[in-house]
């Protein structure tokens, strides 16, 4: 009996400490698995942050990051095409297809440097060929006076406006009030050199027999002979026929990259005031009219002439920044478009004050012409375009 009770003890010890290899081992494993399972859950996690980031607007994340940023999209951003008499889904559906067809041009980063080397190239072939369009500036014939004028836009858009000095008409966005002493242009032009320049060099019209071309986005081509930049090139050669000393920028600015185009035509505008000083500093754009893309505004000039609309944009400090030029850029704009009114009425749509300042802190006279809108026809701009520097002539000289 003895020898029996001594052989099941040293049986329950070995069962026992076997139950706690088990009892081990089964922890080590549960361990592992746990940690595994956190492991996998953490990864899906982080890969759902990730994918929520790529989803959403990246702007929102370095905005949060850098307090400048939201400032700076703002004034530069947040309006970078001038909308007029919209509604409001065509407006959105509008600026969708501008960035969505902006960013399948350009999937690339400012700072890459493949992007740099061709906006470098871009420029110097603009640069390049920009002598050949100025070949002909002698055969341009300058415009006449004292012939009748009418605006024959079909199916317009009303014209809003809420201040009046004499025949011009101002629509006036921003809080302040315009008194008589702030919209007389009591302005001596002293510096009449001229800087042309487009902050959306690729901003075009619609195609006509006479200027066909291929889009690479909505209203939109790099190809600048049929852009706002041609249009630049037309007031450029005309004003030279008046012997004005004129300075006509066309570098992209809004291509590869879409955003921060202001910024760019900034820095353009400093640098080539660097070695020439201007008072008059003139950013060509066209209108975009988000809820109407075949609104084309005209007027009749003479018995043959069909000529795009052209208008004001002014900016001021209402939006908090500086620019304490922006009464006397507002005082320009309408001296022009006094004497616009008096040789060709109706060429100019009211004037229109914003609260942004789009870089015309740069400058004494410094203005947006937005030069007909995406109905009209590269023919109608460039007629303008004669009928324009002839007031600036008379107004100037």
């Amino acid at each position: 009996m003895f020898n029996v009770t001594i052989l099941k003890m040293r049986d329950i010890v070995k069962y026992f400490f076997g139950l706690l290899l088990l009892l081990f081992i089964i922890t080590i494993i549960s361990k592992n698995f746990v940690k595994k399972n956190n492991e996998t859950k953490l990864a899906e996690k982080i890969e759902k942050k990730a994918s929520a980031i790529s989803e959403e607007n990246l702007i929102k994340c370095v905005e949060t990051a850098i307090p400048l940023i939201p400032e700076v999209n703002e004034e530069y951003e947040a309006s970078e095409d001038i909308e007029t008499n919209f509604e409001s889904e065509s407006f959105i559906e509008y600026m969708l297809k501008e960035q969505i067809s902006s960013i399948k041009a350009t999937d690339l980063k400012e700072d890459n440097i493949e992007e740099i080397q061709e906006i470098e190239k871009l420029n110097n072939d603009t640069e390049n060929n920009k002598s050949e369009e100025n070949v002909n500036v002698s055969s341009i014939q300058t415009a006449e006076t004292g012939i009748k004028t009418e605006v024959i836009t079909e199916n317009p858009i009303q014209l809003n406006y809420n201040v009046e000095y004499g025949k011009v008409k101002i629509k006036n966005q921003t809080d302040y009030e315009l008194t008589q002493e702030m919209l007389t242009p009591d302005i001596i032009v002293e510096n009449k050199n001229i800087i042309l320049f487009h902050t959306h060099s690729c901003e075009s019209y619609t195609s006509s027999e006479k200027y066909t071309y291929i889009p690479t986005g909505t209203f939109r081509t790099t190809d600048l002979n049929f852009t706002v930049t041609r249009v630049g090139s037309e007031l450029e050669n005309n004003l030279k026929q008046y012997s004005y000393n004129v300075i006509h920028n066309t570098n992209y600015h809004d291509y590869p990259a879409y955003n921060g185009s202001y910024t760019r035509s900034l820095e353009t505008v400093e640098n080539i005031l660097k070695d020439n000083p201007s008072d008059i500093i003139i950013d060509v754009h066209r209108d975009a009219i988000g809820s109407r893309s075949d609104y084309a505004p005209i007027v009749k000039i003479g018995d043959q002439d069909i000529a795009a609309q052209i208008m004001f944009v002014i900016g001021t400090n209402n939006g908090g920044l500086w620019h304490p030029n922006w009464n006397q850029n507002l005082k320009f704009a309408i001296k022009i478009q006094e004497k616009a009114e008096e040789l060709y009425p109706g060429l100019f749509k009211p004037i229109m004050l914003t609260k942004s300042r789009y870089n015309q802190h740069a400058g004494k006279f410094a203005s947006i012409i937005e030069v007909g809108a995406t109905g009209n026809t590269l023919e109608q701009c460039l007629t303008s375009m004669k009928y324009l520097a002839k007031v600036m002539d008379e107004v100037l000289k």
